[in-house]
């Protein structure tokens, strides 16, 4: 009967330690993943810088490019959990712009551009940044790159066009004006 007890507080115990021990792997698999978005940011604005809607008028895909636009477009702009967002053309105005003389708009959300909204689908591009695999980064780009909605971001890198002509930069480098 001795036996038997010491055997099962030997096999809870081990139990315990086994289960509850996080390995070194856990810890280094997390670390992996993450990405130090200071890799991707730019010293100074590169050169070769055009809007984008020139941009989407211009760029085939596979082409190198320099894109400069706000970060906008949309209620939720971002793609959640991904290193991505949209930016639109600087020529817009957001909701939150002056405006002209007797010219007035305003919404909640001034980075939707709701008093543009017929001019978006031609202004407008999708940014994403990818790691060695070639896969979207699985992080936020808000925190990743410490963005905000309305801020204007210069992005070099890669255009990617589909059938219906929208323009995907896969970025290999972000300058944020100030």
């Amino acid at each position: 009967m001795k036996n038997l007890v010491l055997i099962g507080c030997l096999v809870l115990i081990v139990g315990i330690l086994v289960g509850c021990g996080k390995t070194e792997t856990d810890t280094t698999s997390k670390l992996d993943n993450a990405v130090n978005g200071s890799s991707f940011l730019l010293a100074s604005e590169p050169a070769g810088v055009v809007g984008v809607k020139a941009a989407r008028e211009s760029v085939q895909d596979n082409d190198e490019v320099v894109v400069v636009g706000r970060i906008g477009g949309g209620l939720n702009p971002w793609v959640d959990e991904r290193a991505a967002f949209q930016i639109v053309d600087p020529s817009l105005l957001a909701c939150s712009d002056d405006k002209e003389e007797g010219e007035s708009c305003s919404c909640k959300t001034p980075w939707d551009y709701c008093c543009e909204t017929d001019k978006l689908p031609t202004a407008m591009a999708l940014v994403q940044f990818s790691d060695a695999g070639g896969n979207v980064i699985k992080q936020d780009a808000r925190s990743l790159f410490n963005l905000a909605e309305l801020q204007t971001v210069v992005v070099k890198g890669t255009a990617k066009r589909d059938d219906a002509g929208n323009l995907t930069i896969i970025a290999d480098g972000l300058y944020v004006k100030k």
